[in-house]
């Protein structure tokens, strides 16, 4: 999976594709794999790599999602439930069970909440990933030694799914190309053509390398914009009203010690209403989320000082040791794009239900959604582009569909246990030069021959490409990431024909870019 293949497939296209996708997030690439694997010609053009939005700055569940049934949104979670488990068998390198610990401080809470897990874990009938059970203060506490012991009752114990965002997505890339569709990231789409009737009819895209326009035509083009669908839309008709209300929900990356065990913690809800998960992920603990209304959609979105305070404050108060901003490795934030809504109604109570909306251009237009259900959303979209551009009617094919690097037999204590089928791969790469068999940081366990496959095999073109989404050191200790960034820029130039000066131009790129995951003292 060559960029330079992709970039000459898209220069030499004498005739429209099938359909053109806008946005390389976890939607756009879920239509392209479902388009090709209907058959469909199909080309999809990322403003920067793949999943540098929203679709790498999740809280990295497959779920259903045990707020959306507390809302009383039976149908999402039955959904979700349906995907998550159509996910696992098709990715079991990525997606995994985890067990997850609700405490209970109050005497009627492990009734309470036992009660909505069980049906949460019933509503997923055979496609379950374990039992729910409520279990004694002394299971907890084996369970998650790092729970404060004062008053607590017992707790809770149900399963949900767990993932890697940006590594699922990267396999997804590759999926689709597999069965034979364009896909180009640091391709910003710069506007839309349209043809005498109106019509959207393909797309001008500029090769972020080398400022080359590029021009696209298809049948129908989709737009997966995801925080940017609304700037998508408006080049298609400039006075294009909002379509999304964005909030914004920030992590904090944490020592795994402060759980102390292979247990998540779901914290039932905090002081504005949402639940807040501490999970084990590659060895350190993700805590979040918040829902921030925001005004603006910006390419990096900082943690807000209130967000960062919630987060710690709740951790606080279910932790025998408090987490300070001191103990912080990293964090992120990440944007949510959801369906508009009545100004009066909050952000956090809006559901993750998803909308198709054919525009006077005819541009297909998709709002919302969640990583969970990517797959159903694809399928969805896909058979209205169809119908939008007159294609041949052809029955999806995604529902079973293995992905890329798929492997059941992959142990989650391998560090390469992301590439799947291509860790073989990749440790013969670094059995091949010693200088690649080295770890870039004695904190993380990425290696040489990782970056040279990212580079090589994953369409990775940038320091930040490697450092943020092949490898996940920057969303893992962004400290450990900073001393990365040289080596890697070096080993990225090897392979890719750069020069010094490109060098020194990543490294203060990535700098940069890296400390804004970093909290002021």
């Amino acid at each position: 999976m060559r960029r330079e293949t992709m970039l000459e497939r898209i220069r030499s296209r004498k005739t429209p594709w099938d359909l053109a996708v806008v946005g390389g997030g976890a939607t756009g690439v879920g239509v392209a794999v479902d388009a090709a694997a209907r058959g469909y010609d199909v080309v999809l053009l990322e403003r920067g790599d793949f999943g540098s939005g929203t679709s790498s700055r999740s809280t990295k569940l497959i779920h259903g999602g045990v707020r959306y049934l507390r809302q009383g949104n039976v149908a999402l979670v039955a959904e979700s439930l349906r995907e998550r488990a159509i996910l696992r068998a098709n990715a079991p390198h990525l997606v995994r069970d985890r067990s997850f610990v609700v405490p209970a401080y109050a005497s009627w809470e492990r009734a309470f909440y036992g009660i909505g897990l069980t049906l949460y874990g019933a509503l997923a009938g055979r496609r379950g990933f374990g039992a729910t059970r409520v279990v004694s203060r002394e299971e907890a506490l084996r369970r998650v030694p790092a729970l404060a012991p004062e008053g607590l009752r017992g707790a809770v114990v149900y399963h949900d799914g767990q993932f890697d965002d940006a590594r699922l997505l990267i396999h997804l890339v590759a999926t689709a190309a597999e069965r034979g569709a364009t896909l180009l990231n640091h391709a910003p789409v710069e506007a839309l053509s349209k043809n005498a009737s109106g019509a959207v009819d393909g797309a001008l895209a500029r090769d972020a390398e080398t400022g080359e326009t590029l021009e696209v035509r298809a049948k129908v083009v989709v737009n997966a914009g995801g925080p940017w669908g609304d700037a998508v839309r408006c080049l298609a008709d400039p006075d294009a009203s909002p379509s999304m209300s964005p909030s914004q929900g920030i992590h904090l990356v944490l020592d795994r010690s402060f759980l102390g065990g292979e247990d998540a913690v779901l914290v039932p809800r905090t002081r504005d209403g949402r639940v807040l998960f501490a999970i084990p992920w590659h060895g350190h603990v993700l805590a979040g989320t918040t829902d921030t209304p925001i005004a603006e959609v910006r390419d990096e979105p900082a943690p807000l000082e209130a967000e960062v305070a919630l987060v710690l404050e709740t951790l606080a108060r279910y932790l025998s040791r408090a987490p300070s901003r001191a103990d912080v490795l990293s964090a992120f934030a990440g944007i949510r794009p959801l369906l508009r809504a009545p100004a009066s109604r909050r952000t956090a109570a809006i559901g993750r239900e998803h909308a198709l909306r054919v525009e006077a251009s005819r541009l297909l237009t998709i709002t919302g959604g969640k990583w969970t259900t990517y797959r159903a959303i694809a399928e969805e979209a896909v058979t209205r582009a169809a119908s939008i551009g007159g294609l041949p009617h052809r029955h999806p094919a995604t529902r079973t569909l293995q992905v890329h690097g798929h492997d059941s037999s992959v142990s989650p204590d391998d560090p390469l246990a992301v590439h799947g089928s291509d860790a073989a791969a990749v440790r013969a790469l670094a059995a091949s030069d010693p200088e690649l068999d080295r770890r870039l940081h004695p904190a993380l366990p990425y290696r040489g021959a990782e970056v040279i496959w990212a580079a090589r095999m994953e369409m990775a073109r940038r320091v930040e490409d490697v450092l943020a989404r092949r490898t996940r050191a920057l969303y893992l200790d962004a400290r450990a990431a900073l001393e990365m960034a040289p080596e890697t820029a070096r080993l990225l130039a090897r392979e890719l024909g750069r020069d010094a000066a490109w060098i020194e131009t990543e490294i203060v790129s990535f700098r940069a870019r890296a400390r804004a995951h970093l909290l002021p003292a």
